[in-house]
C-alpha cells in the first residue's frame, strides 16, 4: 500500500468522488447492481497500471502474475495493455482514461496513492471496471464500477517469520549467540498499518517458535530506494541483528545480508539468484487468482467484489521454495504444521494472548476501516480471542505497536 495523504483525501471527497455512498442504486456490494451482458475471451481487453516496472520486486510479482494469467487465458498481446512507471499523481487518472479509450473492458493499477485517480476514473468511465490493489474506500465509495484487492499476506509473514524463529534457533544452538541475544531487524518503508502488520506477524512467527526472540526496525521513508534499504539493514546488522527482513521494493537489505553474511527472509519473491548464502525464504502476494477473477467476471459478466481479500488456503498468499542452503532443518515441517492449524481454525496470526501492548493484553480496539481524510477509528476488530485483521476490509489495519518490537525511528508518507 503506498501512502494517501490527508491532501488528496481531502481533496478526494471535495470532488464529490463518494456522492451517492450508502445508496442500493450503486452499491457495489450488491451484485445485481453490477455486471452484464458477457464478453468473448476474444473480445476482451484489459490495461494494468504499475507504480514502477520489473527493477522493483513489487511491481515484478503483479507484472509476473499479469502475464501468467494473460498466457492461462489465451488473451493476445493486443488484449493487454501494461503502462508501467506511472506515479501516484494525476498520471494515473491520465493513463486510466487513455487504457478506457483504448476499448479496455477492465483496468487494473497496483498501488495505494493510483486510488483516488482510479475511483475519478471510474466516474467518467461507468461501463469500465476499474481495479485496485491495496486501498481502502472501494467499500464506501458507491461506484458499482470501482474495486479493492488485497490478500492475507500477514499468514505469509508469520508462516515466513516461523522460518525465522527456526533459523535463530538452530544458530543458537551453534554456540553463534546466546537465547537473550536473538534478535531480528526489519526494514520497512513507511511507519502505517500495512507496514506494522507485516512486522508484527513475521515477529509474531518467529516468536511461535524462538520464544526469546526481540525484533528492531528502521524505516527508509521510501518504497524504492536501494540506497537507503541497503544502509537500513547495514544499520541494523551493526546493531547486533542476527537476521534481516523487509518490506521494501529494491534488493537493499538481501544484497547487504549477503555481503555480511547475515540470513535474510526476504519479499515479494525469491532473492536465491543473488543471494545464494543468505536467502532463507520469501513470503508474497500472488496476484493470479484475483486477476484471473477479475478478467473473468467482466466476461461473464457478473459482479466483481468492492473488496476482495483471500489468502494461504485460496492460493492468494504463498512462500517461495526454501533455501535449504541456508533454512534451518525442519523449517518446512514447522511451516506446513502452522498452515494445518491456519486451515483448521487452530492458529490465528494475531491471538491476543501471544502479545501485548505496553504490558497489557488486547481485549477491545477500534480501527480504521471505514477510512476518511481524518482516519477515524469506527469498528471493533477484537473478538474471540484475536484481532480479525483484512475481514473488516481487505487492506490491512492492524497498527498496534507490541511489546518486543522497537522502532528506531519514524517515516510517513
Amino acid at each position: 500500500m503506498k501512502k494517501l495523504t490527508a491532501m488528496l483525501l481531502i481533496v478526494f471527497m471535495v470532488l464529490g468522488l463518494f456522492a451517492g455512498c450508502g445508496s442500493d442504486a450503486a452499491n457495489p456490494s450488491n451484485p445485481s447492481q453490477a455486471g452484464g451482458e458477457t464478453t468473448a475471451a476474444k473480445d476482451i481487453k484489459v490495461g494494468f497500471i504499475f507504480l514502477h516496472d520489473e527493477n522493483s520486486t513489487y511491481d515484478k510479482n503483479f507484472i509476473d502474475a499479469a502475464n501468467e494469467v494473460k498466457k492461462a487465458l489465451g488473451l493476445s498481446d493486443d488484449q493487454v495493455i501494461f503502462k508501467t512507471n506511472v506515479p501516484e499523481s494525476n498520471e494515473c487518472y491520465e493513463a486510466a482514461a487513455d487504457l478506457a479509450d483504448r476499448g479496455c473492458d477492465v483496468v487494473f493499477a497496483d498501488s495505494f496513492g493510483h486510488e483516488p485517480f482510479m475511483a475519478q476514473a471510474a466516474q467518467e468511465f461507468p461501463d469500465v471496471q476499474f481495479c485496485h490493489a491495496t486501498g481502502t474506500t472501494a467499500h464506501t465509495a458507491g461506484l458499482a464500477n470501482f474495486h479493492n484487492a488485497f490478500a492475507s499476506i500477514y499468514e505469509g509473514r508469520y508462516l515466513a517469520g516461523i522460518a525465522a524463529g527456526m533459523k535463530l534457533n538452530e544458530m543458537i544452538e551453534k554456540g553463534e549467540f546466546t537465547a537473550e541475544e536473538a534478535k531480528i531487524g526489519y526494514v520497512g518503508a513507511f511507519t502505517y498499518a500495512e507496514v506494522i502488520s507485516g512486522y508484527t506477524s513475521f515477529f509474531l512467527g518467529a516468536r511461535s517458535v524462538c520464544p526469546s526472540v526481540t525484533m528492531e526496525v528502521q524505516f527508509t521513508g521510501s518504497w524504492y530506494d536501494e540506497t537507503a534499504e541497503k544502509e537500513a539493514a547495514n544499520t541494523l546488522i551493526n546493531r547486533g541483528c542476527k537476521l534481516i527482513s523487509q518490506h521494501a521494493d529494491s534488493m537493499g537489505a538481501p544484497t547487504a545480508c549477503e555481503t555480511a553474511g547475515v540470513p535474510n527472509v526476504s519479499y515479494n519473491g525469491s532473492t536465491l539468484a543473488a543471494c545464494p548464502n543468505t536467502f532463507i525464504v520469501s513470503s508474497r502476494i500472488n496476484w493470479a487468482p484475483y486477476m484471473t477473477y477479475m478478467i473473468e467476471s467482466v466476461m461473464n459478466g457478473t459482479a466483481i467484489d468492492a473488496d476482495w481479500s483471500k489468502g494461504v488456503q485460496e492460493g492468494a498468499v504463498v512462500l517461495t521454495d526454501l533455501n535449504e542452503k541456508a533454512a534451518a532443518a525442519g523449517t518446512a515441517e514447522a511451516i506446513e504444521q502452522a498452515k494445518q492449524k491456519m486451515a483448521a481454525g487452530e492458529l490465528h496470526v494475531f491471538d491476543t494472548a501471544t502479545f501485548t501492548v505496553k504490558g497489557e493484553s488486547l481485549t477491545s480496539y477500534m480501527a480504521d476501516v471505514d477510512t476518511d481524510a481524518n482516519y477515524t477509528p469506527d469498528t471493533e476488530v477484537v473478538s474471540d480471542g484475536y484481532f480479525h485483521e483484512s475481514e473488516m476490509r481487505s487492506a490491512p489495519y492492524f497498527d498496534l505497536r507490541i511489546d518486543g518490537i522497537t522502532t528506531l525511528n519514524e517515516a510517513f508518507g
